[in-house]
């Protein structure tokens, strides 16, 4: 009897063409008592320059911002770029990996309703997971907290998404 080997998930190959240009990062911020607090994101390089996609509530008031790539080097970085009212923010590493591999992103516009949608990031500190589900709408919007600014336009996904995750690549 002949055997056949089925061909791989098309997730499995979105995971391998974004994973090289996944980053964990890691915050210590001062809250409003002066003590230490300890942060955990996710984010992706996006160019040649080794520049880091995440969103802004990752880094918001770091003090001291460390960047785990996916090679196992390590850089500390800075807040280059940051649109709280979009959620999003762009880091600078002091010294970015010796191979650089940006991500490829795509285009929000040809996406729809039911199309897939994968998450992948380090949730929980745990590196390179990845869940997947649907895209469930479009236009969303969302109010962190009073204090911050309403966040308009989102894509809504019933992906997992888990602490740790914010700032990856969805």
């Amino acid at each position: 009897m002949a055997s056949a080997t089925p061909r791989a998930a098309f997730s499995v190959g979105v995971f391998n063409a974004i994973q090289p240009s996944l980053v964990v990062i890691q915050t210590k911020d001062k809250n409003t008592d002066g003590k230490q607090e300890y942060g955990l994101g996710s984010g992706v390089v996006v160019d040649d320059s080794g520049d880091i996609l995440t969103a802004y509530h990752v880094v918001a008031n770091s003090n001291d911002i460390q960047i785990d790539f996916a090679d196992g080097s390590q850089s500390s970085g800075n807040v280059t770029i940051k649109q709280p009212e979009n959620d999003i923010a762009v880091l600078r590493p002091d010294k970015p990996p010796a191979i650089i591999i940006p991500a490829t992103l795509g285009n929000p516009g040809a996406m729809r309703e039911g199309d897939e949608a994968y998450v992948v990031g380090n949730p929980f500190g745990l590196y390179d997971s990845m869940s997947s589900g649907v895209i469930s709408g479009f236009g969303r919007s969302f109010q962190p907290t009073k204090a911050d600014p309403q966040l308009k336009g989102l894509i809504q996904i019933d992906t997992a998404v888990n602490p740790g995750n914010s700032g990856a690549p969805y």
